[in-house]
């Protein structure tokens, strides 16, 4: 199983925190470092101010492709209303290019529309951001997909490309993966068939990701597409201890209850939270998951996890 970690900076983060949390990643053995896509604190975060404030998701992995050497970069995931689909795609591109080829890209539809209004981001309804998510997944990879020296236009009901060179072109080739991430039962299974390396769904139960993979399944069949093409991942926010009580300590840290995060995340000793990633592998076929990191300032818990976890998964 390919395991990554996953942070939320707008909890209140700094470009030098995740860029802590990203080389630790990277030395302590994991597959990948992301982050979120949100430029407003949730929860006790925002309680408190959400200082130091947003970091902006593609300008912080441009910083890391330079400030990191291996580990696998991404966002899960980019949203949909954030950038227009072409300056996406040539951003992306250019980090990609900077990384040497280890970006990843997650995009969905933008669901948070509190972050919409305090920094005046238009927020369609969910009907018109799926339709404006279907093409700029048809933009970005068709600019990607586009041969040197041709050039790709593209008319559909919010967006049109006329005669673009499409350039820059992504280091990885044909393009970086592609991954879809989201809850929907049709129109995300869909858009995952047709264009997605990586099927992602977050925080959910071992019912609900078995039901939206089999969606996936079926609409890969739809269009004759072999479902195992598809890679399934999962994201669950993680708190391992080396007992109960830094279990316990460790989801205080981050404003959660043990016992909740045992019955709905993944959390417990190492030897709990391996037996939890095998059910999950057993029931759901997953391939990867993301380890939601809270706590960027505890790199302890990094290393445990590290240590003590991935080698029973690999």
């Amino acid at each position: 199983m390919d395991v990554r970690i996953f942070t939320e900076p707008q909890q209140g983060a700094s470009y030098d925190d995740l860029r802590r949390v990203a080389r630790t990643a990277e030395d302590a053995g994991y597959d990948g470092f992301f982050r979120s896509d949100h430029f407003l604190a949730m929860g006790a975060a925002a309680e408190r101010g959400g200082e130091p404030g947003p970091t902006d998701a593609w300008l912080t992995l441009a910083g890391l492709a330079r400030d990191t050497r291996t580990v696998r970069l991404g966002v899960l995931v980019t949203s949909a209303t954030f950038r227009l689909p072409g300056p996406l795609a040539i951003g992306v591109a250019q980090v990609d290019q900077m990384s040497g080829g280890r970006v990843e890209f997650g995009i969905g539809t933008g669901w948070f529309e509190a972050e919409h209004r305090a920094y005046g981001i238009p927020y369609p309804p969910l009907r018109e951001r799926f339709d404006r998510l279907a093409e700029q997944l048809a933009i970005v990879t068709g600019l990607w997909a586009t041969a040197p020296g041709e050039r790709f236009s593209f008319a559909g009901e919010y967006y049109t490309l006329a005669d673009s060179p499409a350039l820059p072109k992504p280091a990885q080739q044909p393009c970086p993966p592609v991954i879809v991430g989201g809850h929907g039962k049709r129109r995300t299974p869909q858009l995952a068939a047709r264009y997605a390396d990586e099927f992602n769904v977050a925080f959910s139960s071992i019912d609900t990701v078995e039901d939206r993979f089999s969606r996936v399944d079926a609409a890969c069949k739809e269009i004759g597409r072999d479902p195992a093409a598809v890679v399934r991942s999962i994201a669950q926010t993680v708190c391992v201890g080396r007992d109960d009580a830094q279990v316990a300590r460790r989801a205080r840290a981050i404003d959660r209850n043990a016992a909740d995060l045992r019955a709905n995340g993944l959390a417990g000793t190492p030897a709990e939270v391996v037996d939890r990633l095998g059910t999950w592998r057993e029931r759901t076929g997953v391939d990867r998951v993301y380890l939601q990191v809270l706590d960027l300032d505890d790199l302890d818990h990094i290393e445990l996890i590290a240590s003590e976890v991935l080698p029973h998964l690999r």
